[in-house]
């Protein structure tokens, strides 16, 4: 039997890729799974949403995240995972609306849904990038949030751990979803961007779900605190 069976988990975004992905793992292993997106309904998505229970959530306004989590009063596995990038970040607006999705919210959510997890004896993976370690230099608050992330992981590792609430962080390199649609179908980009990559090859969603499947385990369980890039090396240059 699957560890992950019976468990409740929420994956913020998980209505397409990263998400998506990591919310068909934990369905496939036997947990109940809720989702989030911005479109009204499930079916308005691409992918196929079925077996999970959709919730309409903006992420940048708080009253809809103080919905969400009184709508899901006990829960074992917090994904977050929900982020978004904006042309406009070198502006006050900007900066602050990315801000708000990719990092205070995250903040809210894990405050929000700490004692269902100390109940548990949960896990929170939040969904960092590689520019937790590195400049997107036309995207400094997407920049700056990713690599908060990093920080907020190692801080709330170290204070729940007390409660026995495991919070850790995946950092994605490129991965096939909506989001590199372009730099995919550019094949000077493509060819400049799988230079370097030792690998030489995009990542895939599923990937990343098995490395936060594998985070939210038991086979973690000594795991805290931590960070890990799932990048095909590209770190290593």
């Amino acid at each position: 039997m699957s560890w992950a069976k019976g468990k409740i988990v929420l994956v913020t975004g998980g209505s397409q890729g990263i998400g998506h992905a990591t919310a068909v793992a934990f369905r496939n292993a036997g947990a109940t799974v809720h989702i989030t997106g911005t479109r009204d309904a499930a079916a308005d998505y691409e992918d196929d949403l079925s077996g999970f229970t959709y919730h309409r959530v903006a992420m940048g306004e708080a009253d809809k995240r103080a919905a969400l989590a009184a709508a899901i009063p006990a829960l074992d596995v917090l994904v977050n995972n929900a982020g978004m990038g904006a042309p406009d970040e070198y502006t006050l607006e900007g900066f602050s609306r990315v801000i708000e999705v990719n990092l205070t919210a995250v903040m809210d959510l894990c405050l929000r849904f700490h004692p269902a997890l100390a109940a548990a004896k949960g896990a929170v993976i939040n969904v960092g990038s590689l520019s937790s370690f590195l400049a997107i230099k036309d995207q400094p608050a997407y920049t700056t949030s990713k690599t908060a992330i990093l920080g907020l992981t190692r801080a709330l590792g170290d204070k729940w751990s007390a409660d026995g609430v495991r919070v850790n962080m995946v950092a994605p390199g490129f991965i096939e979803t909506r989001m590199t649609g372009r730099a995919r179908e550019n094949p000077d980009v493509e060819k400049r961007l799988l230079k370097a990559i030792p690998m030489q090859r995009w990542g895939q969603p599923a990937e990343i779900a098995d490395a936060i499947l594998f985070l939210a385990s038991p086979a973690a369980s000594y795991i805290t605190g931590q960070s890990l890039a799932i990048d095909g090396g590209l770190l290593l240059r």
